[in-house]
């Protein structure tokens, strides 16, 4: 996967990159090529010495260049995730980064064996997906069922769409960055690996 050094690029390169969109609409074009993977990026806005989600979005899915796939992946959890308005450039002295590279998925034949914090989660049923990060449970306390009911959840699907033959699972890990404070020190979070 990458580097800690690396891993701290592409938290900065995410700042950079909202910060430059916000300023002046401009894109980044980082010009790097090297290895592609899955990646996400998370915002989260610091309030009273917590964290509350402010934007994430991500491609499960590897299909550019990492770097440029950050750059794409930040403005979007700024810009485009439904639940929350747009950044303002004001929040951004606020706003705590944090970068997840993807391993490829890998479907997973039931339920069991699934490993709460080093498990990402992927449901593809019938009439859509969802996916949620591997250190999603470990936030909000789940079990592995409280995270697969969440899951169906997230992808619009009933409760029972896993017992549905139609219906794939697949899962990943994920190394995660971010900074410690907004604008911070990069530290690689261990828990996930």
């Amino acid at each position: 996967m990458v580097s800690d050094a690396e891993g701290q690029e592409l938290v900065r390169l995410a700042r950079l990159a909202v910060q430059r969109y916000l300023e002046d609409s401009t894109v980044m074009k980082t010009g790097k090529t090297g290895p592609m993977s899955g990646v996400f990026v998370t915002l989260n806005y610091l309030a009273k010495n917590e964290e509350r989600l402010r934007g994430c979005i991500g491609f499960p899915l590897a299909y550019k260049a990492l770097h440029q796939s950050v750059v794409e992946a930040a403005i979007a959890a700024a810009t485009e995730d439904p639940r929350f308005p747009p950044v303002d450039r004001k929040e951004l002295d606020r706003i705590i980064f944090e970068v997840s590279v993807l391993t490829e998925p890998e479907e997973v034949p039931g339920i069991k064996g699934i490993r709460i914090g080093q498990d990402g989660l992927i449901l593809r049923w019938k009439y859509g997906s969802g996916l949620l990060l591997p250190q999603v449970p470990v936030e909000l306390g789940w079990d592995v069922d409280e995270y697969l009911a969440n899951l169906c959840y997230k992808a619009g699907a009933p409760p029972d769409a896993l017992s549905d033959p139609s219906s794939r699972l697949y899962r990943f890990q994920a190394q995660v960055f971010k900074e410690r404070s907004p604008g911070g020190d990069v530290t690689r979070l261990e828990q996930y690996k």
